[in-house]
């Protein structure tokens, strides 16, 4: 257990003059200010008792390996913009990850080692705990070399809203790598790094890896602990591995997976984690169907040399003994829009209201980030991106006018989609569809509109929006290259069914090697 590093002073029981300005900013009708004195007088015990468990030592997540704060790297040695910070601990001397070199994204907490999330909201936040997938890669024999550049606060599926610069993409510096997770993924493309854990709330693992060209899988909701990372909205908050092969991205979700205790409420309690990469040790997909979904391509921006490529690389898989064929889930293509839903309002009650953990569960909650967050948000609101500022106004506009209704509505219109990729899962082992249907954007310039700016940073979410919405897990695997860019096609597959994913994505892979 140890002190709050960040930890709030007593708290002081409430003026009458505040307390008069909340009645009034409520519409509360009160006996004037002798109502408000017996409020703050029975206020005042609840003060007294809140400042004595204020004093009290807080339990936290655990820091086992010695560590040095490390440093933010100069430009010459951080060409590709992939780093926010670098650091080398050193895990365990063997195990699965043994001789792995590995980074973290900076929305996940490493102890003593500074944490900005893609925002100056947060600079200047160093944690006193490592989050458990952090514990878990130094168990297994990781090494981490720092903190993956990310997006303002995740909220971008492009790589430029960060304060920090864009993430270039290592295959065309001209192009984006990919968000919110660019960081990772161009460290692992470039070779800087084995491996690199990212988070996906819309597609953030996904679509980096398709842009990058490299392996990336969001898994099963609740399959990753997410304990200790800062949240967009708990409900589709997953983290996950990146790498340059199936192999590999198997090889680091066997280490990251599994129960955390009840730290993380997304987690039953009763997960099982196979090995598996045992299970990629398969040449022939005999007897599985592929489901190519109609309305994953055709979207309004595709580039049909990429819809082509993907139509073309998918169906080499019967070369393997799969059957391919088109099928269709009508309500895929209103995937962001129910996302939307509550997404939008879901991400300003965690992000802005409540610093970005959410409320009311049962495990961990990250007293220093909140407390950080909640005081530097009053002080910096400016510094947000443009998407978190729209993310600000709109949430606040659909609290105020629409309280609840699209968020309730959103979260029950989710069954309609689970229902409709359970169907289609009955009859097929896998679905597949682009991760993105065109490649790697260029970075804007410093005259976009602000229109322009957002509906880029979203845009290419389309297909992967939907796999957060489900819960489902969903792999992107590099299907080749269109004008010198990866393109990437997307498996999502049935709930905690990763082995079948990493089966085709290693055959897949296997298939088209040849063609990149």
């Amino acid at each position: 257990m140890t002190d709050n590093l960040y930890s709030e002073p007593s708290i002081q029981v409430p003026t009458l003059s505040h307390l008069e300005e909340i009645a009034q900013r409520w519409g509360l009708r009160l006996k004037g200010s002798e109502d408000l004195r017996e409020y703050q007088k029975f206020m005042k015990s609840i003060c007294d008792g809140l400042s004595e468990v204020d004093r009290l030592p807080e339990p936290t997540l655990p820091v086992k390996y010695p560590r040095t704060p490390g440093y933010r790297p100069a430009p010459e040695e951080n060409k590709l913009n992939g780093w926010y910070w670098k650091t080398d601990i050193e895990g365990a001397k063997t195990g699965k990850l043994a001789g792995k070199k590995v980074a973290i994204k900076d929305n996940i907490a490493v102890a003593g080692v500074p944490m900005m999330n893609g925002c100056t909201v947060m600079e200047g936040y160093i944690p006193e705990f490592d989050a458990t997938v952090v514990t878990r890669v130094l168990d297994a024999g990781g090494r981490i070399l720092g903190k993956s550049t990310c997006e303002g606060f995740c909220l971008s599926a492009n790589a430029y809203t960060c304060n920090k610069g864009p993430v270039l993409n290592f295959h065309n510096p001209l192009h984006s790598a990919g968000g919110s997770s660019g960081g990772s993924g161009t460290l692992v493309a470039s070779g800087e790094v084995d491996m690199a854990i990212g988070g996906d709330q819309g597609g953030s693992v996904r679509l980096p890896s398709c842009w990058c060209g490299i392996v990336g899988m969001k898994p099963s909701y609740g399959l990753v602990p997410y304990t200790g990372a800062m949240s967009i909205e708990p409900c589709l908050d997953h983290l996950g591995p990146m790498a340059r092969t199936v192999n590999d991205c198997a090889l680091f979700l066997e280490v990251l997976a599994g129960y955390d205790d009840g730290m993380d409420p997304r987690q039953p309690p009763n997960i099982v984690v196979p090995e598996y990469t045992k299970e990629l040790q398969v040449d022939n997909l005999n007897g599985m169907k592929i489901g190519l979904l109609k309305e994953g391509f055709g979207l309004p921006q595709a580039d049909p040399r990429v819809d082509q490529m993907e139509k073309d690389t998918v169906t080499k898989l019967t070369e393997a003994g799969a059957t391919v064929e088109e099928m269709s889930i009508p309500i895929h293509a209103k995937g962001p829009s129910i996302w939307n839903c509550f997404g939008v309002e879901g991400a300003f009650n965690t992000m802005i209201q409540q610093q970005s953990t959410g409320i009311g569960y049962k495990g961990f909650y990250p007293t220093s980030m909140t407390s950080f967050q909640g005081r530097s948000m009053k002080t910096s609101v400016n510094d947000l991106s443009h998407t978190m500022k729209m993310t600000l106004l709109f949430g606040e506009y659909l609290k105020e006018n629409y309280p609840g209704r699209f968020y309730s509505k959103g979260q029950n219109v989710t069954r309609l989609i689970v229902k409709g990729y359970a169907e289609a899962l009955e009859k097929y082992d896998v679905v597949a569809m682009p991760t993105i249907p065109w490649t790697a954007a260029k970075l804007p310039g410093k005259d976009v509109s602000t229109f322009d700016y957002m509906v880029n940073a979203f845009a290419s979410a389309s297909n992967t929006m939907v796999a957060n919405v489900t819960g489902l897990p969903a792999l992107s695997v590099n299907a080749g290259f269109v004008d010198g860019l990866p393109v990437g096609a997307l498996f999502t597959g049935r709930m905690f069914d990763e082995v079948t994913l990493f089966k085709v994505g290693h055959v897949f892979e296997k298939l088209t090697s040849c063609q990149k």
